[in-house]
């Protein structure tokens, strides 16, 4: 045994081979960038469209690093929901202005203008997105990173893609692919809900398979890690957590979120307003503990559920209009205890149905929210019909299946 594992570390030596990356820490795009890939940006006038999360392995930003470097020149910021540094919360419009740490312009990509302009990239060589996603279809930073591509296409400038990791593991694919005539801000691609890909793989999904309009196609490099893999969640890489945005405040909640985002197409109350977000849902009409003993009856795998009351206020820089505020809601709380067995969307589809069931008189739809965030008409349809959860589930598996295969070809990991 002692000679083949001297063996192996002597071939190892001879060969230039390492020890397995799985066990190194994952190393983000970002970080690629400003080592070996350098020379994509060297000399050159760069566009970034940032947040909060752009931080490399030292804990410093990449606008921060880029802008104190002499061989590349930070022309302009782009800032997406909850603006550049990723302080203002959710669903409010954000302002132009001039970051505060660098004094370089900052453009927002979150009030009457989605896209880059023409004169908002005159200087621009090369534009960059570097964003955090957490792996669901309605998290705005895809769509804000559509129109990177878009806005890359139309005026003739190359873009990177700057890969980080799928916080909830690229395995999972789940949730029906949106229609096109329900394309919004937070329905952007006919992808799957939960799509189980990096935005670098997004980022390429978009561009090859003519889903940036009018099939314009970007000059897209994406700038890929090392030693992430598709099993891993977040806390297996090796990187701190970065909240991406105010409300998704740790790995739990993202896990939660692709089912429990459902419930803002509701009258029901998310927990926005409070610091467990997502983590518990209610409302004044509900009676917890028989809402707790419903879903409990369904025997919903890797989930906790108990009853739970709670008041919603209004929270700067977190939820400053959060539904019911200021008033006592009652529901259930929940709490992940198996995340390889917990289904995030499935759960979600259940607990709009229940609650629609249980509550018929006060239960009510906002409007076509619950469309634009499933992509389809059907679902709230068969909700409101009293569909069978499981039946209203089951529908989307063949498109789903179609999506896999299609998907396939695009993952580089």
């Amino acid at each position: 045994m002692k000679i083949f594992i001297l063996f192996s570390l002597l071939f190892s030596i001879l060969t230039g081979c390492s020890a397995p990356e799985k066990d190194q820490d994952v190393l983000t795009g970002a970080d690629r960038l400003l080592g070996e890939e350098f020379s994509l940006i060297k000399d050159k006038n760069v566009g970034i469209v940032t947040n909060h999360t752009a931080l490399l392995s030292n804990g410093i930003h990449l606008v921060d690093t880029l802008h104190n470097r002499a061989d590349v020149t930070v022309k302009v910021l782009f800032g997406p929901e909850h603006g550049i540094r990723g302080d203002e919360p959710d669903g409010m419009k954000i302002k132009d202005g001039i970051d505060s740490k660098t004094g370089v312009p900052v453009y927002s990509l979150y009030g009457k203008i989605r896209k880059p302009t023409p004169e908002m990239l005159k200087d621009v060589d090369v534009l960059i997105f570097d964003i955090q996603d957490i792996g669901a279809r309605f998290y705005t930073f895809i769509s804000t990173m559509y129109y990177t591509l878009q806005a890359a296409a139309e005026n003739d400038i190359p873009v990177l893609v700057l890969d980080r990791p799928n916080p909830i593991g690229g395995l999972t694919v789940d949730g029906p692919i949106r229609v096109e005539e329900l394309k919004s801000f937070v329905a952007i691609a006919p992808v799957a809900i939960v799509h189980g890909m990096t935005v670098g793989e997004l980022a390429t999904i978009f561009n090859d398979e003519n889903m940036l309009e009018d099939k314009a196609e970007a000059d897209l490099t994406v700038v890929e890690m090392k030693n992430w893999e598709r099993e891993m969640y977040y806390d297996q890489t090796g990187l701190n957590w970065v909240a991406p945005s105010p409300n998704m405040p740790d790995l739990e909640t993202a896990l939660l979120y692709p089912g429990l985002c459902l419930i803002e197409g509701t009258n029901i109350s998310e927990g926005r307003g409070t610091l467990q977000p997502f983590k518990q849902i209610g409302a004044p009409f509900i009676n917890k503990d028989v809402l707790s003993a419903e879903l409990n009856k369904l025997g919903i795998e890797g989930l906790k559920i108990t009853p739970v009351k709670y008041t919603p206020v209004s929270i700067e820089n977190m939820s400053k209009y959060p539904k019911f505020q200021d008033k006592t809601c009652y529901g259930v709380k929940l709490e992940i205890t198996d995340r390889d067995k917990f289904e995030s969307l499935k759960f979600g589809v259940r607990l709009v149905s229940l609650i629609r069931q249980l509550y018929p008189d006060q239960f009510e739809f906002r409007k076509n929210w619950l469309d634009k965030l499933t992509g389809v008409e059907w679902i709230r349809d068969d909700i409101k019909n009293g569909a069978d959860a499981i039946i209203i589930i089951s529908k989307w598996k063949e498109e789903v299946d179609t999506f896999k295969n299609m998907r396939e070809s695009y993952l580089r990991y």
